[in-house]
């Protein structure tokens, strides 16, 4: 008999949909309860120091598949690499 694999469900932070996977291999991301936000930003999306009473207050947030896979393409597309232009003169043979 072959051994199953523990599943769980949970509610993805980003999307709000249940979701179920292994517990060890959900991706979470670290939240502020009071803010909404990981500690440190802002709600403008810019940095800040995080403070040591924001990081104890926090609690890990799952995020479902899906939403890492749309992270992911967005990432991809915001973080292309520069376009190239064939060198002038062209070269001789």
């Amino acid at each position: 008999m072959a051994e199953e694999e523990a599943r769980a469900s949970g509610r993805c932070f980003a999307c709000k949909r249940t979701f179920s996977a292994a517990p060890e291999m959900v991706e979470t991301v670290l939240i502020d309860p009071e803010t909404g936000l990981p500690p440190g930003f802002t709600v403008l999306g810019t940095f800040r120091p995080a403070g040591p009473d924001a990081v104890a207050r926090s609690a890990d947030q799952p995020i479902c598949p899906d939403c890492l896979e749309k992270a992911a393409e967005f990432w991809k597309s915001y973080n292309a690499p520069p376009p190239t232009w064939p060198s002038w003169p062209p070269p001789t043979d």
